[in-house]
């Protein structure tokens, strides 16, 4: 039994390790967006990231048939949204201009390719609220100077 358990153990660890190395650049960049830092110096995003690892690890068998990059995606948000409080403050990341629920859509949205439906289904609010403050925040990053601005903002302008 003991031998069966260990062989589950290791190819969970195998396949989460997999999806690590596919996923995690893409997800810190994702969470350093969020948490407004530089990409250079990004504690609080890698703290945030880890954390959101840690429990899909946790929840890896039992969410099986699931998209686990999906899953973690919402589970980045969820936490975010969870302590956004911490986020206010300007750290000198692209999107600091920005509200806490400003980048969260932002990120969904534009960074992340998130569906309207789904990002006001993810963060719990209307997809009409979810449209306006979309546009609020891309009106906002939009009137920083262009240097500033992030890739997605200025391929769209």
């Amino acid at each position: 039994m003991s031998e069966r358990n260990s062989a589950m153990d290791r190819r969970r660890a195998h396949e989460f390790e997999a999806f690590v190395a596919g996923a995690a650049g893409r997800l810190l960049h994702a969470a350093t967006l969020l948490t407004a830092e530089p990409a250079t110096d990004n504690p609080h995003a890698q703290r945030l990231l880890t954390g959101v690892l840690a429990r899909t690890y946790a929840d890896w068998d039992r969410r099986r048939d699931e998209d686990p990059y999906n899953r973690t995606r919402e589970e980045l948000a969820a936490r975010f949204a969870r302590s956004a409080w911490r986020y206010h403050r300007v750290r000198g990341g692209v999107l600091d201009r920005l509200s806490p629920q400003e980048r969260l859509i932002l990120v969904l949205r534009l960074h992340e390719g998130v569906a309207e439906e789904q990002t006001a289904a993810i963060i719990g609010l209307p997809a009409d609220r979810v449209r306006a403050i979309c546009s609020r925040a891309v009106s906002t990053m939009r009137s920083a100077p262009r240097t500033h601005r992030p890739a997605v903002l200025r391929a769209a302008s």
